[in-house]
């Protein structure tokens, strides 16, 4: 088996993660990162934090010692913080896991028939602060053996790189302007619900438009 530059330690243990709910179960239960920067999944193991984007790598990472390609997703938004999700398949359908720091923008099952389909499962829970409804576009798949030269998965280095990559590249649009326009706020309690538990440094601050 190929350990992808981690130590022993650090396999042993991604090992024991033996399915994508095994992933997210470590992600909900280490501490959100609000500081800048972009860590590797093994700084992320040996700290125990992540914010959205390196959470998304390190299931990615774990994923890719599981047998799974090492595939995010990066999800744009209005007004509100970008989203990128680990994606996995099993039996043909799509399933994600993601670290967030709102309630429900983190595990899908896999039962997505559809890259769509599943980027559409976050679109009502994804709310800024203000309860609008911010979700825009999505990208392709990006397969992040694409950065092995770089050591992604285990290097001391800043991986805001990837990042930039993401920016980079296209995004489907999954709204026209006029659905936009039409979208309704959601209620008090819901946005309440949404954010329960965030680390507040971590969240991002929205223009109020109205």
């Amino acid at each position: 088996m190929k350990d992808y530059g981690f130590e022993r330690k650090h396999l042993t243990f991604l090992r024991r993660l033996r399915k994508p709910h095994d992933i997210q179960i470590f992600l909900d239960g280490i501490k959100y990162k609000s500081e800048p920067g972009t860590i590797s999944p093994r700084l992320v193991l040996e700290r125990s934090e992540a914010n959205c984007f390196e959470g998304a790598l390190f299931a990615a990472a774990t994923l890719r010692v599981l047998g799974h390609r090492p595939l995010i997703v990066d999800m744009i938004a209005e007004n509100d913080d970008d989203h990128v999700i680990a994606l996995f398949k099993e039996d043909g359908c799509y399933g994600a896991v993601a670290k967030s720091n709102t309630t429900m923008l983190r595990y899908r099952e896999p039962v997505y028939r559809s890259l769509r389909e599943l980027v559409m499962s976050y679109f009502d829970f994804y709310v800024n602060v203000l309860g609008e409804k911010t979700l825009r576009s999505y990208s392709k798949p990006t397969d992040l053996s694409k950065f092995d030269e770089q050591k992604w998965m285990t290097t001391e280095e800043n991986l805001d790189f990837i990042g930039d990559y993401l920016n980079e590249v296209s995004h489907t649009k999954i709204l026209s302007q006029r659905q936009i326009r039409t979208l309704s706020m959601v209620d008090k309690g819901f946005v309440k619900l949404c954010f329960s538990g965030a680390v507040e440094d971590g969240l991002y601050k929205p223009k109020n438009n109205g």
